[in-house]
């Protein structure tokens, strides 16, 4: 059992391995900020892969050598929760200071790059220096897929590992495998959403909000069809604001002059006011998932999190990120730039997760690889599928 610091944490935890977003009863202390709960779903799954007996963050904000020596005595290693850190405006603030100072092993625990649409990734001499320092700290760096690995190689940072995400392990399942239910028994669909988006990373917003407007549409015309928003702010305060602020949500929705040209309609709006999905509690989100029979759509961890729950799940891609998720396990996807016109249908054929649910296996593996290389104690395995590893390792 190890004594954890965690570094970029997202939410507070309770009962010991469970996350939601700070005094989450508070709803109006958050209502106008904008949290990514699906961050606070990686928290809340690595949390369920490891064995620990304490748990403190570690402040980058700030640099006191005395504070920082205290809990090198006190602290085994530190976690930094997998996210998209690796991009041009990253902020590590004094975490190059803390980190050579602290001196313990940094697990990095599937970070991500994010491409720019135009160009090479361009990285501070911060983000470099402290993707280096954490190299160097341990055994393996665990990044989500191919494409960051490659951008830490060209950094000279050769010991990554490929684990995609801990929110696709949450279950602590080896065994776990997708099946399509009868497409006449599909009742109940979820669609995680993305109406935010930024022009650096999807190339064609027009083209992006239409089709997701007509997705949205589409899919709660022929089912049971929860949207689920994962820390808009108009979406929040459309689910948990006051009937004031509610409509405050939908006037700001139509003066956004994207959002209110392409894709708040009458339907849209009505669908929001009446199918949107919210809560900054991580448990509410596996709860809803589960009830789901197919969840589909554009966000990395809430479809991760349905998969996870043996959901069936489509990725619509848009960017490098959503990219290199879909690559790493194999989960089918529409390129929502295409020119293609999607249809379920196409994905509605019992081979269709097979390379899924062969890929969850490998990188399943991958990930307690990871963590038993860099000496983690961890809750990913039983005695079966540790034989079957090492077989797979011996055969490779």
């Amino acid at each position: 059992m190890a004594r954890v610091l965690v570094m970029i944490p997202s939410g507070e935890v309770y009962d010991h391995d469970n996350v939601r977003w700070y005094k989450y009863q508070d709803v109006q202390r958050s209502i106008n900020h904008y949290h990514n709960i699906g961050d606070a779903f990686v928290f809340d799954s690595t949390l369920k892969l490891l064995k620990f007996t304490q748990l403190r963050t570690l402040t980058i904000n700030q640099f006191v050598e005395e504070d920082v020596d205290r809990l090198r005595s006190e602290f085994d290693y530190v976690v930094l929760r997998g996210s998209n850190y690796i991009h041009s405006d990253m902020n590590w603030e004094c975490a190059e200071q803390v980190l050579k100072r602290l001196g313990l092993p940094v697990l990095a625990f599937g970070i991500g790059a994010q491409a720019p649409v135009n160009g090479k990734i361009e990285l501070s001499e911060s983000t470099k220096n402290v993707l280096r320092i954490i190299g160097d700290s341990t055994q393996s760096i665990g990044v989500r897929g191919a494409y960051t690995a490659q951008v830490l190689w060209d950094l000279g940072i050769r010991n990554t590992r490929i684990i995609g995400c801990p929110t696709a392990f949450r279950k602590n399942n080896p065994d776990l495998k997708i099946t399509l239910p009868k497409v006449e028994n599909l009742k109940k669909v979820g669609l995680t959403i993305r109406r935010e988006v930024s022009p650096a990373y999807a190339k064609d917003i027009k083209q992006y909000l239409t089709f997701h407007r007509d997705l949205v549409k589409s899919f709660a015309s022929r089912f049971d069809t929860t949207l689920f928003a994962q820390g808009e702010v108009e979406e929040k305060k459309l689910v948990l604001g006051t009937d004031e602020q509610k409509e405050e949500a939908i006037e700001a929705l139509k003066k956004n002059a994207w959002v209110g040209e392409w894709y708040l309609d009458e339907e849209i709006e009505r669908l929001y006011r009446s199918r949107l999905f919210y809560s900054d509690v991580v448990a509410d989100y596996d709860a809803a998932v589960s009830a789901c029979d197919l969840v589909l759509g554009y966000r990395l961890h809430g479809n991760l999190m349905a998969l996870a729950n043996g959901v069936p799940s489509i990725y619509f891609t848009y960017d490098s990120r959503t990219r290199e998720f879909a690559d790493t396990f194999k989960i089918p996807r529409f390129d929502v730039f295409s020119a293609k016109v999607f249809r379920l249908s196409d994905y509605w054929d019992p081979s269709c997760f097979d390379p899924f649910n062969g890929a969850y296996r490998h990188v399943y593996a991958a990930m307690h690889q990871f963590l038993e290389e860099n000496k983690i104690p961890n809750r990913m395995l039983g005695n079966e599928f540790v034989l079957d590893e090492k077989r797979m390792a011996a055969a490779q």
